[in-house]
């Protein structure tokens, strides 16, 4: 079975990280065509597997877009999806792994008859999206042959925009237990950064106004001076201005000797590997949260926002601790209950690996996809396939 994957994002972010490794077992017999040039399509070459920048042209469409600007973004989407469904005829399947792919994918599916399998990443309802995108990601999911969730979570809000359910199976995120396991010593990455006899909070995610780093900096003003948080991600996407906020909330609250905001960086695992708690402030519902399962598999005290997908992630207590979105006094509390009872905080880190290893390891969750695209694959195999459609094509039958 050949497969077209499809994302939007130059740039890798946790639906293109959670791409890569499902794209993994399929690089001798895949292409994954992307909308937009940059570390991405670095990553995939790296890894050895096929890839296409499909476009030249920054595709105009954010998630808040309304009809007049979806329509106008119709002229540039075109070319684009004769393109891609050209390049759809030489595979069996079409997997669309964004919303923006979702949008081509649909109709190159229908130009090229070959089958859509939709990969859901996000939480399809209004505190995320237009409502005129929101019906549009909806009518287009539902012609796809598959709907693979992220989360419980992200299933139930495509169910209640109207989503068939009939499509939709939930697959958590995929992680390798074995990349996490840090060799480098702490103490030399605390060293480096300046964070010796610190109680260190990281934050990992792009500085986003609902990924609530604002909510981590209020609760530190009711920690011990100790207590520290370092930030590792940057702002995406015409974020700059939550960036600036951010800095500007650090000097209003004396906090310039208690934060570092490190920027992006590639050795994320030791740096979560050096703290004594992550924490996962977004006062929205998160569709997923690869960064709770990173944290776990690092072996580290994790506290979330108890809403989305973090609720089927965490167990308060057991592996790790949920609060209220936006509550900076509850999750002050829980900072310095870890701080104070490090042992009993040790084991729940430790009692989470275990479980994460086991929930989310990578190559059972690949062999659940692939028995799913095994079954689009075989509900096709006698209406519309390649060699059909092709026949069909050139007036044979």
């Amino acid at each position: 079975m050949k497969i077209l994957f499809l994302d939007q994002s130059g740039k890798p972010g946790g639906a293109e990280l959670c791409l890569l490794d499902i794209v993994k077992p399929y690089r001798d017999r895949c292409l994954v065509g992307l909308f937009a040039d940059g570390g991405f399509k670095d990553l995939l070459q790296q890894h050895e597997i096929p890839v296409q920048v499909l476009t030249g042209r920054s595709l105009q469409v954010s998630k808040d877009s309304g009809l007049l600007q979806g329509a106008s973004s119709l002229g540039q989407l075109l070319p684009l999806i004769t393109r891609v469904a050209k390049i759809a005829r030489e595979y069996d399947i079409i997997y669309a792994n964004t919303q923006k792919a979702l949008v081509v994918g649909a109709i190159a599916s229908l130009l090229s008859r070959r089958p859509l399998v939709y990969h859901l990443h996000d939480i399809l309802s209004t505190e995320h999206f237009s409502r005129t995108n929101l019906r549009l990601a909806v009518t287009l999911a539902n012609r796809a042959s598959l709907v693979i969730a992220n989360s419980q979570a992200s299933q139930k809000a495509f169910l209640a925009a109207g989503g068939n359910p009939k499509l939709v199976r939930v697959v958590y995120n995929g992680f390798a237990p074995q990349l996490y396991r840090q060799e480098n010593s702490v103490a030399q990455t605390r060293q480096e950064l300046g964070l010796e006899g610190k109680f260190v909070v990281g934050h990992f995610s792009r500085l986003a106004p609902w990924k609530g780093q604002h909510v981590l900096l209020d609760a530190l003003t009711q920690c011990p001076p100790e207590v520290t948080a370092i930030f590792v991600g940057d702002a995406l996407f015409g974020e700059q201005d939550y960036k600036q906020q951010l800095h500007q909330q650090v000097a209003e609250l004396g906090l310039e000797q208690r934060v570092q905001f490190l920027g992006f960086r590639s050795d994320v695992v030791s740096l979560m590997t050096a703290c004594d708690l992550v924490a996962h402030t977004s006062i929205a519902a998160e569709p997923f949260g690869r960064v709770i399962v990173e944290a776990m598999l690092c072996g580290r005290p994790v506290v979330a926002s108890q809403a989305g997908g973090a609720v089927e992630l965490v167990e308060t207590g057991k592996t790790g601790w949920l609060v209220p979105p936006g509550d900076a006094q509850k999750l002050a509390e829980i900072i310095n209950t870890c701080r104070q009872q490090s042992e009993m905080a040790s084991a729940i880190a430790h009692q989470a690996q275990i479980s994460a290893s086991q929930r989310f390891e990578l190559n059972e969750i690949n062999r659940q996809i692939e028995r799913l695209l095994a079954g689009v694959g075989s509900r096709e195999s006698g209406v519309g396939s390649r060699e059909e459609s092709d026949k069909e094509d050139k007036g044979e039958f």
